[in-house]
């Protein structure tokens, strides 16, 4: 996440909203029209540029709940409050790896030099770790990763469904 202020503090913004799973729901859903999903879709944009927004001017959740979790086990505090937020699992770790971090290359001039960049693995046994290159405005790279030692994970299907998720909603505009 960019910081509004210099030296400032990074935020993770959560995508997940109440919103973006209606607009997902919607889009598995065949009784839905094209029109009632893009609505879903820019509810769910919108939701997710406010959240961005409260990343970026410290009215985010994560920096906080980790700070009080760090006072906690410093004063020896045991917080159920916290033990049950932070014990959640987390089976799809996301984050967007920069791609143009300087002006020194120009990328529409040199398209050559695009980069898939790095990716990270899962924080869960039985998760996925998805890192996310936006290369100008026609590549998006994803680097996807779980454990060969869950049985219940696949990358390469992983895959296959982010790149069929895209193809639908590319259909949904008649693009």
């Amino acid at each position: 996440m960019t910081r509004l202020y210099r030296e400032g503090r990074t935020e993770t913004v959560r995508s997940c909203t109440v919103d973006s799973c209606n607009f997902v729901r919607a889009m598995c859903d065949k009784s839905k029209t094209k029109e009632e999903k893009k609505a879903l879709l820019s509810k769910a944009t919108d939701s997710h540029q406010q959240g961005y927004r409260d990343a970026m001017t410290g009215k985010g959740i994560d920096r906080h709940l980790f700070c009080l979790y760090v006072v906690s086990k410093y004063l020896g505090v045991d917080s159920p409050f916290l033990k049950e937020v932070l014990s959640e699992p987390w089976r799809l770790s996301t984050s967007q790896t920069p791609h143009q971090q300087t002006d020194k290359l120009d990328l529409v001039k040199y398209p050559q030099h695009i980069s898939g960049g790095g990716g990270f693995g899962p924080v869960a046994d039985d998760g996925y770790g998805v890192s996310y290159v936006v290369a100008g405005e026609d590549n998006i790279f994803f680097h996807i990763s779980c454990k060969k030692s869950f049985s219940g994970t696949n990358s390469f299907k992983f895959g296959k469904r982010i790149t069929q998720s895209l193809s639908d909603i590319k259909d949904l505009f008649d693009l």
